[in-house]
């Protein structure tokens, strides 16, 4: 299981967020693997420790893969969450108003946009549910 959290824009215009995991299934070698998603366009990005990003959207729906830094996000309702290394970002809040993140610790973060496929199957399963978003 990977850790995923899930932002989209709720029907009042602000952010929300679910945590959850990737689905995952048993493949070869004993490794769990997740299905397929086609990508668009993979970028990477590095801040410097310190950092902080105020209120905005992603511009598209993408992953956010978090490969070093701590970093913790805010929705207009005031509620956080915390994202850490190895921990996925499910990106789809790209109207309304937004969130804001801040970079915890000493570490820069580094981290792959992954863009995918307007339709494509994800494999987000919120907690306490069983089927994929």
């Amino acid at each position: 299981m990977i850790r995923c959290v899930r932002m989209w824009t709720g029907e009042d215009g602000n952010s929300l967020f679910e945590e959850g995991w990737i689905d995952l299934t048993e493949g070869a070698r004993g490794d769990a693997v997740g299905k397929p998603v086609p990508a668009i366009e993979l970028s990477f990005q590095e801040t410097k420790s310190g950092g902080s990003f105020a209120w905005h959207q992603d511009p598209v729906p993408r992953y956010v893969i978090t490969l070093s830094g701590t970093l913790e996000f805010e929705t207009k309702s005031g509620a956080t969450f915390t994202i850490r290394p190895g921990d996925i970002l499910l990106a789809q809040d790209n109207s309304g108003s937004g969130h804001k993140w801040r970079l915890i610790g000493d570490e820069p973060w580094r981290r792959a946009y992954v863009v995918y496929r307007e339709g494509s199957e994800l494999q987000f399963v919120a907690a306490g549910k069983e089927k994929s978003a």
